[in-house]
């Protein structure tokens, strides 16, 4: 299994069937068990040498997408977003719609056409259409039909200084990071739970939190960079090339401090780059696992990416090994 296959597979929130296919045909010859549970994550166990710990490891299988809801009478496909996608990074984009992977692209009227105030405003998704070149709203429905998920349709390329462009990056550094951690024996017993639609809302992690009652909870995720152009480095959150970025807060968690400072020290001790996520913005599945049950302690790992959640992240790899790194010395020191 490799980066560039996982990225490049579609599964957007509530459609991940793909994404956990590949998953479990991957997981399955390195664990003693996987399974799917009711909301569609794959939870894989790995059985420790003395099983006095149990750690998950989690990491989200979706990615942010669009959903057809109608169709104009000139056979304009009406979309809006699964997760948080910014309009202004959609327009003229490719994507792919429906299960038969019809190609469209993403559209709005043309700035020739454009009133002197749309153009002083963000197009927001009330106009902005897909084309997938069909002549009628009948034509267009038949392919794609309300319900019809739509993806970037952006393959995965290595460039510059060991950098790596893709839609899909967050999460699928993540998951791609699992599957190696399953490779290797530890002591304590090991779960990695692939989850899914956290980006409507943590939803599969709240289910899996709620029956694997492990004692302390690693996520791995890919989070926003903040180094670009004239950005006022005291706002930087993270910076791609400066190693894993260890989560102190987020709006949905935070760390336990014990945990935290223990992964810190561990990441120095093995020689880790690191760095401190210096914001406490956004929100990732440490929040739906830190509340279940009676508590369970959390820290997150995260890949810096810069332009998120669009048809074209950018992350270094350097920064994914270092998450794998840490992640596994952690599981190896527990």
């Amino acid at each position: 299994m490799d980066l560039k296959t996982l990225c490049e597979l579609n599964g957007a929130s509530g459609r991940e069937g793909a994404v956990r296919k590949t998953v479990m045909e991957a997981a399955r010859p390195l664990c003693d068990s996987v399974r799917i549970d009711r909301m569609g994550n794959v939870i894989a166990f790995k059985k420790g040498r003395t099983g006095k710990r149990h750690i998950l490891f989690s990491a989200h299988m979706d990615e942010v997408g669009f959903i057809i809801l109608d169709a104009t009478d000139d056979g304009l496909l009406i979309f809006r977003p699964v997760g948080g996608v910014d309009p202004r990074v959609t327009v003229s984009k490719y994507v792919t719609v429906g299960d038969k992977n019809v190609k469209g692209v993403i559209g709005a009227l043309a700035i020739h056409l454009q009133s002197p105030e749309d153009r002083k405003r963000v197009l927001d998704y009330e106009n902005l259409y897909i084309d997938i070149g069909a002549k009628t709203k009948e034509e267009a429905l038949a392919d794609c039909p309300p319900g019809s998920y739509a993806y970037f349709d952006t393959g995965y390329q290595e460039f510059g200084d060991g950098c790596v462009v893709s839609k899909a990056l967050d999460d699928r550094v993540g998951c791609w990071n699992l599957l190696r951690l399953l490779e290797n024996e530890y002591d304590a017993d090991v779960t990695c739970a692939f989850v899914t639609q956290e980006e409507v809302g943590l939803r599969g992690a709240t289910g899996a939190a709620f029956e694997t009652q492990a004692d302390t909870v690693i996520v791995l995720e890919g989070t926003t960079a903040g180094d670009m152009g004239d950005a006022d480095k005291t706002r930087t959150v993270c910076e791609p090339g400066k190693g894993v970025a260890v989560s102190f807060m987020d709006r949905a968690s935070i760390a336990n401090g014990e945990l935290y400072r223990e992964l810190m020290d561990l990441a120095e001790k093995k020689g880790v780059a690191h760095q401190v996520k210096r914001g406490a913005t956004g929100g990732n599945d440490a929040g739906a696992y830190q509340r279940s049950r009676e508590g369970v302690r959390t820290c997150v790992l995260s890949v810096p990416c810069r332009y998120i959640h669009g048809p074209s992240s950018v992350a270094k790899l350097s920064d994914i090994e270092a998450q794998l790194a840490l992640a596994r010395a952690y599981a190896e020191n527990a």
